[in-house]
């Protein structure tokens, strides 16, 4: 196995798998600059968990080359988002380099400092002003070695393009590398380090093509699936037919007559492995097992009845003034149910990791979205320390919060390594990935509200089960609101959902928000007013009046009261800090109950902008998945056996059914940069059922809104 470039060079990625011990790395840190600095000093994190993900005892965050070039190491990891673009252009930005000459090396557990995982759209929201903070220090402390250099004082020199020169006097220079050339400097500066400011962005704040494009377009990306070490096996692990199945007994005498094919059972894992991948699926086939399978007490309709009955006691999100009072106000009053069943993250790469274990140390390639904590899990299931575990994670193709949980696939192959003595490599096929995908949990909000005398919403009481807190403010003026959950996305301690649930895309947000938007319209339409108008009457936050109005502008949005035939809607919402709301034009078949969105216009407030192509791609990327949500995607079951596995059945949005959609971001650069890889699906549903309910007068109150659902919907006006 040859040693390869950790980094990841104008686009590309390392062919095989990089191996670079603890000495290595720190004599490959003699060949440059080590830049120490205390984290707390300058970055904005908010967030307790977030302030344990980054202790002030990290000192490489980024290392300047004896050749110039800048490796940035990160935790985070890349699954498509573009944060290996956009993390490059903050470091670049503040160090004074080219964004070409950035490498990134990404998610290694050896070299990178910790990091929880990437997930909550927090890479550049809290690891970014963390990266701003050290390429800063950095900054600092070249000025300083180049002032000694050439014997001027730091406020004379000015720093271009990873060159530092005596303002005035160009040909007085030094260069990063020469400053870095043979030494391994640590030092401090006697301040804070002194980050841009925003009027002095001249690569932040601009589009860039992504930097790992080419690689990805031309088929050089690689993922866990690709990278190959030699002597390694493919395993392929017996699956049950259901959640919560026993096994009795299994044949595998088939199996093993079958010529290079290893059999593995031990501890409930049993597998099969071969040098080739497709005689390790025709062995797994011919092993012969016997299950006990309990009796399904409920399916994809009865859930809901379920999730309420084992629910507990519901939790106080948000209080304000007094429900049952603001109730006895009003005129009218509205209640409905919302719903949503469970759904599949399907990301296009199924999980993978290839271990190799071996003289007591592991080093596993992953797909995962948390290789700090899947190092834990993997070290706790091998009885090895930590530090004995390298997770390196190369590209991953989509995650979507699923491969954010325990890593299950890498800790198989990394138990197969350790007890054969080989690397070992488990890919789950698309079914197994249907069976162990931790799912979005089916959830529902009962929702009251209510208008008094004056047409103003008088109170808002919304009771969430399972879906959690999230988005679920109150960003309206309501003097009387109250938000509470019972259950929540991940943790399912009263055992309602009869499989694993976890985070999905924005979790919990996306029915929040369409219980509170489809709520919004409910009460506008009683008044016959135009529901924009009433959203702005009913709002005094000035972000999402800006962005309402936005949207509104660029999709041509004329005053109406729904339903006006027309097929038009619109929702909003606040996810991650950033603010978005969004029209639809949707054509509605009235006779099968089919939607066709025709075209959608987003605006989005998200603070300041580090790569607006990045952006405008992610919010597309989110209306794109929002569509599946809303209109096709369900996972059926019935009891814990899972019925669909695969998407002959499970149907994902295809391009078929993708609308013209623009994207516009709101100017807002006094706000430190916000999310962007999840508000952009948050009101996506709600969006949808306000224009199919504007086409037809026909609400519906549950997602996905099948053709079924919305005929019926139809039917019963």
């Amino acid at each position: 196995m040859t040693t390869t470039d950790l980094s990841i060079r104008s686009g590309e990625r390392p062919d095989g798998p990089p191996a670079l011990s603890r000495r290595d790395f720190i004599k490959l840190f003699g060949a440059g600059i080590v830049v120490c600095f205390v984290v707390a000093d300058w970055s904005t994190l908010e967030a307790q968990e977030t302030r344990r993900e980054y202790p002030t005892d990290f000192n490489a965050y980024l290392r300047i080359g004896e050749d110039g070039r800048v490796t940035v190491f990160t935790g985070k990891i890349e699954m498509g988002q573009g944060v290996i673009t956009s993390l490059a252009q903050m470091a670049a930005e503040e160090l004074g380099v080219a964004l070409e000459s950035i490498d990134m090396v990404m998610g290694d557990t050896q070299s990178c400092p910790y990091d929880m995982g990437t997930f909550g759209s927090m890479s550049t929201r809290y690891f970014g002003p963390a990266l701003r903070g050290a390429a800063a220090e950095a900054r600092g402390v070249l000025l300083e070695l180049a002032a000694e250099r050439l014997h001027v004082i730091p406020r004379r020199l000015e720093v271009e393009n990873g060159v530092i020169h005596v303002a005035g006097h160009p040909g007085r220079k030094v260069t990063f590398g020469e400053l870095a050339h043979g030494q391994a400097i640590q030092r401090h500066l006697s301040g804070k380090p002194v980050l841009r400011s925003t009027a002095d962005f001249t690569l932040s704040g601009t589009s860039v093509h992504r930097i790992d494009g080419r690689a990805k377009v031309t088929g050089a990306a690689k993922y866990a699936g690709d990278v190959r070490v030699d002597g390694m096996l493919y395993a392929r692990v017996l699956t049950p037919p259901a959640h919560g199945a026993t096994l009795k007994g299994v044949d595998t005498s088939a199996a093993e007559a079958m010529a290079g094919v290893t059999v593995f059972n031990r501890e409930g894992l049993i597998a099969v492995l071969h040098a080739d991948p497709e005689q390790a699926g025709r062995a797994l086939a011919a092993i012969q097992p016997s299950y006990d399978v309990p009796a399904a007490t409920v399916d994809t309709e009865s859930i809901f009845e379920q999730l309420i009955a084992k629910a507990g006691a519901p939790q106080d999100v948000e209080r304000r003034g007094d429900a049952a009072a603001g109730e006895k106000e009003s005129t009218t009053v509205f209640e409905h149910r919302y719903l949503c069943g469970y759904g599949a993250h399907a990301p296009m790469e199924t999980h993978t990791a290839l271990a190799d274990v071996k003289g007591g140390e592991a080093t596993v390639w992953s797909s995962t979205q948390t290789p700090f904590p899947n190092r834990q899990q993997i070290a706790q299931a091998l009885g090895l320390a930590p530090e004995k575990v390298r997770v390196v994670t190369p590209f991953v193709g989509g995650g979507f919060g699923g491969k954010s949980g325990a890593g299950l696939q890498a800790v198989q192959a990394a138990k197969l390594s350790q007890a054969l003595g080989k690397p070992v490599q488990v890919m789950w096929t698309r079914a197994d990935e249907f069976f162990h995908d931790t799912f979005r949990p089916a959830a529902l909000v009962q929702l009251r509200s209510g208008l008094d005398q004056a047409g103003r919403i008088a109170f808002y009481d919304a009771l969430i089960y399972s879906a959690g807190g999230r988005s679920a403010e109150q960003f309206y003026d309501v003097p009387n609101s109250l938000v509470r959950t019972a259950g929540n996305w991940f943790r399912d301690e009263a055992q309602a959902h009869p499989f694993g649930i976890g985070p999905w895309r924005a979790p919990g947000a996306n029915l929040n928000v369409f219980a509170r938007e489809s709520q919004i319209d409910v009460m506008a339409a009683k008044l016959k007013v135009d529901p924009l108008e009433f959203r702005l009457a009913n709002t005094s936050d000035a972000r999402m009046r800006g962005v309402l109005q936005e949207a509104a502008a660029r999709f041509g949005w004329s005053k109406a009261a729904a339903p006006s035939g027309r097929g038009v809607g619109i929702a909003c919402g606040i996810d991650a800090g950033t603010y978005v709301a969004m029209c639809a034009e949707v054509a509605v078949d009235k006779a099968s109950g089919r939607v066709q969105v025709k075209r959608v216009v987003c605006a989005q407030d998200m603070g300041q902008v580090i790569n607006p192509e990045g952006a405008i791609m992610q919010t597309e990327g989110c209306i794109a998945m929002g569509l599946g949500y809303a209109l096709t995607e369900e996972l059926r079951f019935k009891g814990g056996e899972i019925l669909d596995r695969n998407f002959g059945s499970y149907e994902l949005p295809r391009f078929s059914i993708q609308p013209d959609v623009q994207v516009a971001l709101v100017k807002n650069d006094a706000l430190a940069p916000q999310g962007g890889g999840e508000p952009g699906i948050v009101p996506v549903g709600a969006m949808i059922a306000n224009a199919v309910f504007d086409a037809t007068g026909a609400r519906v109150f549950r997602m996905p809104m099948t053709p079924a659902r919305v005929s019926r919907a139809i039917a019963e006006m």
